[in-house]
């Protein structure tokens, strides 16, 4: 292969030789080709482009955007009907709505879910340290407005564990505090002021456009923070299944203060609340296991089990009188009808804003993802920034009307899915029937034990606990995402609900900063008679040319990553730039007689992007180079690298560039042979399994 001064390859390649190569091939070969063990053989010819060669050959442009014009469109797209069905996304579906066939579906659907709201929002807003008809008032007033705004057609929206017992740590905080001269607060004043904080954050990320802000929490920060949240929720629960009564030990160190609580207490334990618990249990726990697979064969409808144990509950404690005769807490009044609209207390506003931040997240973190998968299942699309509205929406407006934040719940939603449910007019029926129960049902539960309540609770549980099993899975896939799941785990139940959030998002974040200044890097060795190039740690056979190394980078360089980059490559060649400059200095040195590396061909076709910080330290390592007589080639520049490659004046100057830009790696390294005068062959060069010039 020869050069001209344009950089091209000269010569004529000879038509016989495709012919002769073949026919070198063994007869083993031939057969083993015919019948598909090896690759066809290919002919491919091209002139040895350098990068601007090419730009110039192909009048490479920038293309140019055309803002203006583009604003332009986009208002003229926003029609009066386009603006209704973003707001309203119900517009959407709603006129494709089959009343004879969905209709069934979705009342079916929505009769089951209101079962199941009675006990989960009862048992929930205890969790939630506020009175228990909150917990239905939570189905009914914010339900009705993501109904209306809401792109999920099949999340039950209301009460959820996790944001339950996050709420109940700031309400136990703030219950009873008072500004001067006013009453002390109330639990239900706590977390109406919560709900309001947290809705409005909701509604400033839906304006600032961050609804993908959620996927800053990953899947295994998520799986690690709701399981140790279930063990915050399970611990909680321990005091009422026992029949203790414990005194408030703070959020900080939570589960460690509240068992040596119940270890100093175990011997006023009240039996008869262990043996109603264990009862409930036992019998939820047959359900779940044994009926409900027998009974799903049989009928989509499951057995309302919750809502019978919650019936039977009270019914025996009413006629038993469980709390007379065994000191058996029970819910206590429930008041009929529905709230008056009041203002939640803006002057605790201000204390709560860092307790409600990880609310917020977690409440439309859990609902997008529930949302997410539905969607996938049914092919539709969910607006994230129109999910921050809804539920800011719902949360402001249910903050007036005793309400604390609600979200998606993963069971109640997976069993409106699987009972048949098709859109939210599923959710639109549970709040008719609910209503019912807050006219004139309420005050039937007076009498439920609180011990059958946590039982319910911590059955309910059972998939958030069972995520552990996840971590086997997250530590084979990668150790730094098991890292992840066991410090935000441990943070979460050592410490507190929030601190563990924090913890997990930094090392969320951490882990990205981590892999993308330690991305892929690896030298390079050519398959022999091909143009492939592969890392020579994980593959044998291949041909390392002499004098010419080959590395690969993937990734992005910036100021963050320049000084690692430049680090990785010297150690990968085996140089110390400082050492090796100081000993070309020295009088005394005399050159070898055979350099290991005369040229350095850095592969970029996997080099997302550079930054002016990142080519004034590579401009540096080039020039270092040269001092070692060693010359770089550059190797499948993308076009954007490319272009901020030239504003920076690496690669501007033709005549005289820091060094040559040539548009493969194979073309780069027959160049690099070329200048280091191994392997030179008169025309050019054909490789034998493809025949690749």
């Amino acid at each position: 292969m020869k050069l001209d001064s344009e950089g091209h390859e000269s010569g004529i390649v000879n038509p016989t030789f495709y012919q002769e190569l073949n026919e070198e091939q063994t007869s083993s070969e031939t057969v083993a080709a015919r019948d598909g063990a090896l690759p066809p053989i290919a002919t491919v010819s091209h002139p040895m482009y350098q990068q601007h060669q090419l730009n110039d050959a192909y009048q490479y442009r920038k293309p140019k955007r055309a803002l203006h014009r583009e604003l332009v469109a986009s208002v003229r797209r926003m029609d009066a009907k386009t603006c209704c069905s973003t707001v309203f996304p119900l517009t959407t579906w709603l006129p494709e709505y089959s009343w004879s066939k969905d209709l069934v579906r979705d009342l079916i659907s929505g009769c089951t879910v209101a079962v199941m709201h009675i006990p989960q929002g009862i048992g929930y807003a205890l969790l939630a340290n506020v009175p228990p008809i909150v917990g239905i008032y939570m189905a009914f007033f914010p339900v009705l407005v993501y109904f209306l705004f809401g792109t999920s057609r099949h999340n039950s929206m209301g009460t959820f564990a996790v944001v339950s017992i996050m709420v109940g740590k700031t309400v136990l905080a703030y219950t009873g505090t008072s500004e001067p001269g006013e009453p002390p607060r109330t639990a239900l004043d706590v977390a109406t002021a919560v709900c309001f904080v947290v809705g409005i954050m909701q509604l400033i990320m839906c304006v600032c456009r961050l609804g993908v802000i959620s996927f800053l929490l990953s899947d295994t920060l998520v799986s690690g923070f709701t399981t140790g949240a279930a063990i915050h929720v399970v611990t909680s629960q321990i005091k009422d299944l026992l029949g203790l009564t414990l005194p408030s030990v703070g959020s900080m160190f939570e589960i460690i203060k509240t068992y040596i609580e119940i270890f100093k207490q175990i011997v006023n334990v009240n039996w008869a609340a262990i043996i109603i618990s264990a009862i409930t249990i036992i019998v939820l726990v047959f359900n779940n296991e044994i009926l409900k697979p027998k009974v799903a064969k049989r009928s989509v409808i499951p057995i309302p089990i919750e809502l019978i144990t919650v019936i039977a509950g009270t019914l025996l404690s009413r006629y038993l009188h469980f709390q007379e005769k065994y000191s058996i807490k029970t819910i206590g009044t429930i008041p009929t009808g529905l709230p008056a609209p009041t203002l939640p207390d803006f002057s605790l506003m201000p204390s709560i804003l860092i307790d409600s931040f990880p609310v917020a997240m977690v409440g439309y973190t859990v609902s997008v993802s529930m949302a997410l998968i539905f969607a996938k299942k049914e092919n539709y699309e969910i607006g994230f920034n129109q999910e921050l509205f809804a539920m800011g929406t719902g949360n402001v407006l249910g903050s007036f009307f005793s309400c604390f934040p609600f979200a998606a719940s993963l069971s109640r939603s997976s069993i409106q899915y699987s009972v048949g449910g098709r859109t939210q007019i599923a959710s639109v029926i549970s709040c008719g029937l609910l209503a019912i129960v807050l006219l004139w049902v309420g005050p039937f539960f007076e009498p439920l034990p609180r011990c059958v309540l946590s039982g319910i609770i911590v059955v309910s549980l059972k998939g958030l606990l069972m995520q552990v099993t996840q971590l086997k899975s997250f530590w084979r896939q990668s150790w730094i995402d098991g890292m992840v799941w066991i410090l935000t785990f441990l943070s979460v139940v050592l410490f507190a609900i929030d601190i563990g959030l924090l913890v997990g998002i930094v090392l969320s974040v951490c882990c990205i900063f981590f892999r993308a200044l330690k991305p892929y890097t690896c030298l390079l060795g050519n398959v022999p008679n091909t143009d492939i190039y592969l890392d020579v740690k994980r593959y044998d056979g291949l041909i390392q040319h002499a004098g010419v190394k080959i590395f690969r980078y993937c990734g992005a360089l910036n100021f963050a990553s320049r000084a690692a980059f430049k680090t990785t490559v010297c150690e990968t060649l085996g140089i110390n730039l400082t050492e090796e400059i100081k000993r070309r200095k020295d009088p005394d040195w005399k050159p070898s007689a055979e350099q290991a590396c005369r040229v350095l061909v850095l592969d970029f076709t996997s080099l997302s992007s550079i930054d002016p910080s990142a080519i004034g330290t590579f401009k540096a390592m080039v020039r270092e180079f040269e001092v070692l007589d060693i010359r770089t080639v550059l190797a499948g520049c993308q076009p954007p690298v490319f272009e901020v490659m030239q504003k920076c004046g690496l690669i501007g100057d033709i005549d005289k560039p820091y060094c040559r830009v040539l548009t493969s790696v194979h073309d780069a390294v027959q160049y690099a042979r070329e200048y280091v005068g191994n392997g030179s062959i008169g025309g050019s060069v054909v490789s034998a399994a493809t025949g690749i010039v």
